[in-house]
C-alpha cells in the first residue's frame, strides 16, 4: 500500500474506515489509531482522528462512553450506533462502486499507454 496517501483522499474515506473498525469492537482514540496503523494507515495524524470522532458522535454515528482501563486512567470508548451501521453499509456500497469505476479508468489508461508503446 502506498505509504503517503493524499490527505484529501483519506479524509473522504476515513470515517467509513473508522466505522468498519468500530463495528468489530469498541475502541478509544489511541486504540483506534493503532488499528489504523495495523491496517497500513501510518500517516493518519492523531489530530485528525479525535475531531472526526467528535463529529461522528455529534452526527449520531457513534456514541462515546467513559470506561475504566486496566492499563491506567479511564478512557472514552466509542461504540457504533444503528445509524452508524447504516452509514457504514452505505460507505461500503459507495466504495465498491467507486473501486470499479477507478479500476476501469486505470485499465483503460494502461491499455492506451501500451498501444502508444507499440
Amino acid at each position: 500500500m502506498v505509504q503517503d496517501i493524499s490527505s484529501q483522499i483519506l479524509k473522504g474515506i476515513l470515517q467509513g474506515i473508522m466505522l468498519i473498525i468500530l463495528e468489530k469492537s469498541p475502541e478509544y482514540g489511541y486504540g483506534l489509531s493503532r488499528k489504523l496503523n495495523d491496517y497500513g494507515l501510518m500517516t493518519v495524524p492523531k489530530g485528525t482522528i479525535y475531531p472526526l470522532l467528535s463529529t461522528m458522535e455529534k452526527r449520531g454515528l457513534i456514541t462515546g462512553k467513559m470506561q475504566s482501563s486496566p492499563e491506567g486512567p479511564d478512557r472514552k470508548y466509542y461504540f457504533i450506533t444503528p445509524s452508524g451501521k447504516t452509514s457504514k453499509s452505505a460507505f461500503i456500497d459507495q466504495w465498491q462502486h467507486l473501486q470499479i469505476v477507478v479500476q476501469k479508468l486505470i485499465d483503460e489508461e494502461d491499455a492506451h499507454e501500451e498501444a502508444g508503446n507499440d
